[in-house]
């Protein structure tokens, strides 16, 4: 059956399907579902488009210089120089994407557990400075400006 013969075959199925149920709904072309990863943050994704673009440059870079190698032509030798000097760029470049992954997760991505030590030094720290400004609050740590004298204005 060729793709004609497939393609009328299904044209008259539909006419017999639509005729006989009356008008169906088409089918879509796909499904949306949803992503299983996170979106990259905008930094990451920016160092990752660069290193993509240098690397491919790179590569652009060492064809030419290997066929010019190959034909003997004087674009050779500076084109295997600049390959190199991309080659340093190139390897910069995806340390950068790295590095920024790094940071990026160090300042605004921590994931942190609830068995988490830094969690529950933070917690504590918390805790014994409210302590601190309630003792404070409540007349223990002295009034205004350290000056509390038992005669003096009330609190408002």
């Amino acid at each position: 059956m060729s793709t004609q013969e497939r393609g009328s075959a299904a044209a008259s199925g539909a006419a017999r399907t639509e005729a006989g149920e009356g008008a169906r709904v088409p089918r879509p072309l796909w499904v949306e579902e949803p992503a299983a990863k996170w979106r990259m943050p905008d930094a990451v994704r920016t160092a990752a488009v660069r290193a993509v673009l240098i690397m491919s440059v790179t590569i652009i870079q060492a064809m030419v210089a290997f066929l010019s190698t190959l034909t003997g032509s004087w674009l050779a030798f500076p084109m295997v120089l600049s390959s190199v000097a991309s080659t340093v760029v190139a390897t910069w470049a995806v340390l950068d994407v790295w590095v920024t992954r790094q940071v990026w997760n160090q300042r605004n991505g921590v994931v942190s557990v609830p068995s988490s030590t830094a969690r529950r030094i933070r917690r504590e720290r918390r805790r014994s400075r409210r302590a601190e400004r309630a003792a404070e609050r409540d007349g223990t740590g002295g009034g205004i400006g350290g000056r509390h004298s038992p005669g003096g204005l009330s609190r408002a």
